[in-house]
């Protein structure tokens, strides 16, 4: 087996899982996916952040805005794994309800992990959603644009 098919054999479950579970509300599982040991950056469709300071209130409002994830499928269309280095690039099929509103999107995600005390940890998300022709809802993320103080839509970064 390579080190690529270890580090999906480990991480594949877990990130839908942890996916799963920001979406029905519970942003514990991706919280604790992610390393405390900066560099660290989240260029999320939404919502952006420099540092864990940043990052862990932007993971916590999404787990304050969505609900009821009816399906999740984290597509995996490329991943490697050297080292204590690895990532993954997806399309996150979604169908979820933001502020109460079904929805139904898919987001092309680039994700980065470093292995940190033999355990692999996030270390960079960029997530935009898929453009109209490819059949995703471009308008479906808007609700996360009125956003309370704090958090950001993307293109602003946090405090």
């Amino acid at each position: 087996m390579t080190e690529t098919e270890r580090f999906l054999e480990a991480m594949t479950a877990r990130i839908t899982e942890a996916e799963v579970a920001v979406h029905n509300g519970d942003a514990g599982k991706r919280i604790a996916m992610w390393s405390r040991t900066e560099p660290l950056t989240l260029f999320g469709a939404a919502m952006n952040g420099r540092s864990w300071a940043q990052i862990e209130p932007v993971f916590e409002l999404l787990g304050e805005q969505f609900s009821n994830c009816v399906s999740y499928d984290n597509e995996i269309i490329a991943a490697e794994a050297r080292g204590d280095l690895a990532y993954t690039v997806a399309l996150e099929h979604t169908t979820v309800s933001i502020d109460g509103a079904p929805t139904s999107y898919v987001l092309r995600v680039t994700t980065i992990f470093r292995r940190e005390r033999g355990d692999w940890k996030v270390v960079h998300r960029h997530g935009d959603p898929m453009a109209a022709d490819v059949g995703a809802d471009p308008t479906a993320l808007a609700p996360l644009a009125d956003l309370p103080a704090g958090p950001r839509r993307a293109g602003r970064t946090l405090p």
